[in-house]
């Protein structure tokens, strides 16, 4: 008995050491972000972020909004709160808010920064991260600032300055939004990161041009798997074009749906599909008006976990978004190898170089977006050495593994 207990000893041990090294050398990064998956929105952002973060070798703790239903809160209160262990590198808080839908998109949740005080005091973060600025998880950066707890805050885009609502009422609010709160959530953080870069006159007149980076979200391109075109009908016979995201007013696919369906009629074979969902309902289409319009002549197939699989499916990819920031569903086409269509915005001029990797358009233009889908269809050549490019684009700037680095070196000096 002795004997066996002097062996388990050394075990123990080394076991104990090697506890003691996790904890020490493997940092925490505290991630505040509106949403991860749900019903009614998924924050793709963050669930990318949070997937490369734990690639680098960090465990991430996320805090946002939503709310598994039934779970037990922390307080005991049914939906209120609730917390999910994924991983040992991943933990994800949640607390219940209140959505605005569309056209305002914005969750209230009440009692957030208690959530995010609480989870500071157990888990003991290295960094606190904030992405997306100007939601409501995003306001927790003031007090973190009074608490002497700055955070680095990641954003796609300045909403009410460089970034707009659909709707006259709801570009007003921004703008009050964005020079307010937005501007001091802006000054209390240690490091501002975008996601695609800013004008430097802007950066300037935000006092936060000496604090700002770019580092974009960018993909792992090793999940996207280009095919071949190997006729001019496209791919499986017959050409596919597609939309990838939410059926929001401020993504434009009303514009999509009225340029594809007119050319339809001259390429009847073309296959007219949109991959999303509307955001206030869990099916992605109940009752949307867009649905009802062209539901007997374009595909809606609701929420879809299958994106690589669609993608290397497409021969033409179209993202007409009226404002946008950096569009992961964008840069997943890239990858994928399709001819891209994208409105000339926001982070879509920073992705494409348009007539080499894609095409751009004026936001809001359908005959402008007919004309380059006329092109494309009728120009197999053209199609192919677009996608092409695009991989080669993402490959070359967006790829993970030139990304990580970035994001390696951002923690590794502000931890």
């Amino acid at each position: 008995m002795v004997f066996i207990l002097l062996q388990a000893i050394p075990l123990f041990l080394l076991h104990t050491a090697c506890d003691i090294l996790h904890t020490t050398f493997v940092k925490t990064i505290l991630l505040l972000s509106p949403y991860w998956k749900e019903e009614h929105r998924w924050m793709v952002s963050t669930v990318k972020l949070s997937e490369l973060w734990q690639r680098l070798g960090f465990r991430v703790v996320v805090a946002c909004m939503g709310c598994i239903e039934g779970q037990e809160g922390e307080k005991g209160q049914k939906g209120k709160e609730s917390v999910t262990k994924v991983s040992e590198s991943l933990t994800i808080y949640r607390k219940k808010d209140f959505f605005l839908p569309d056209p305002w998109n914005y969750g209230i949740a009440f009692g957030f920064f208690g959530l995010v005080r609480r989870i500071i005091r157990e888990e003991r973060p290295d960094l606190i991260v904030i992405n997306k600025l100007l939601f409501w998880t995003s306001l927790s950066a003031i007090p973190l600032a009074l608490f002497g707890r700055r955070p680095i805050v990641l954003t796609d885009t300045f909403v009410g300055i460089t970034w707009w609502p659909r709707g006259l009422l709801p570009k007003i609010g921004a703008a009050i939004y964005a020079w307010t709160l937005g501007w001091l959530i802006l000054l209390c953080a240690r490091r501002v990161v975008l996601f695609h870069p800013q004008p430097e006159r802007l950066l300037k007149r935000l006092c936060i041009a000496r604090k700002t980076e770019v580092i974009p979200t960018g993909i792992d391109a090793a999940a996207f798997f280009p095919s071949p075109q190997p006729s001019p009908n496209g791919r499986g016979g017959h050409l596919t074009v597609t939309y990838v995201g939410r059926l929001e007013s401020v993504k434009g696919v009303e514009d999509y749906l009225a340029a594809a369906v007119s050319v339809l009629r001259d390429f009847p074979q073309t296959k007219v599909q949109v991959v999303g969902w509307f955001p206030s309902t869990s099916s992605g289409q109940a009752n949307h008006p867009l649905v009802n319009q062209y539901r007997d002549r374009v595909i809606f197939t609701g929420l879809r976990h299958d994106i690589p699989e669609i993608l290397a499916s497409t021969d033409i990819f179209v993202l007409p978004s009226y404002s946008e920031g950096l569009s992961n569903a964008l840069q997943e086409a890239m990858a994928s190898g399709c001819a891209c269509i994208a409105s000339d915005v926001g982070g879509n001029r920073f992705l494409i170089q348009n007539g080499i990797a894609g095409l751009l358009f004026p936001a809001g233009d359908p005959e402008a977006l007919r004309s380059h889908l006329r092109r494309l269809i009728e120009d197999p050549a053209k199609r192919r050495a677009l996608g092409v490019a695009a991989r080669k684009r993402i490959e070359e700037t967006f790829d993970w593994k030139k990304v990580g680095e970035q994001y390696r070196q951002l923690f590794g000096n502000h931890a």
